[in-house]
């Protein structure tokens, strides 16, 4: 079983530049495909990005493409969500999630996610 912190969340004005961290215990993250939602008031949670756990490869909802990088660090079992250009609809609080047996076609389902961050609140305004 694998616990999850987010760090890395905080105010920035438009066009500036996040950097989130999930941090894992108690497993080896580079066992499992990694995810990032956000959910902002008043709406759904929503995809954002991905790191399968089968040759890294990594996805993006399409508003974040250009913009946001996801990656690992095996090292320090950590994955990350490098994010630019940030725009005031990017706020949002911002999960982590991570599943072993996650099939690629099901990357996009929070539902299908079992750990969970307890997330980081991300606000982009001037």
């Amino acid at each position: 079983q694998v616990q999850l912190v987010e760090s890395g969340g905080g105010l920035v004005q438009p066009g500036g530049s996040l950097r989130l961290s999930c941090a894992a215990s108690g497993s080896s993250l580079s066992t499992y495909t990694v995810g990032w939602f956000r959910q902002a008031p008043g709406k759904e949670r929503e995809f954002v990005s991905a790191i399968f756990r089968r040759g890294g490869h990594t996805y993006y909802e399409d508003s974040v493409k250009g913009r946001f990088i996801i990656s690992r660090d095996n090292t320090k079992n950590t994955v990350f969500l490098q994010m630019n250009v940030l725009k005031p609809e990017d706020t949002a609080v911002y999960y982590c999630a991570a599943d072993l047996g996650l099939i690629l076609s099901s990357i996009r389902n929070s539902g299908q996610y079992d750990y969970w961050g307890q997330g980081t609140q991300v606000t982009v305004s001037s």
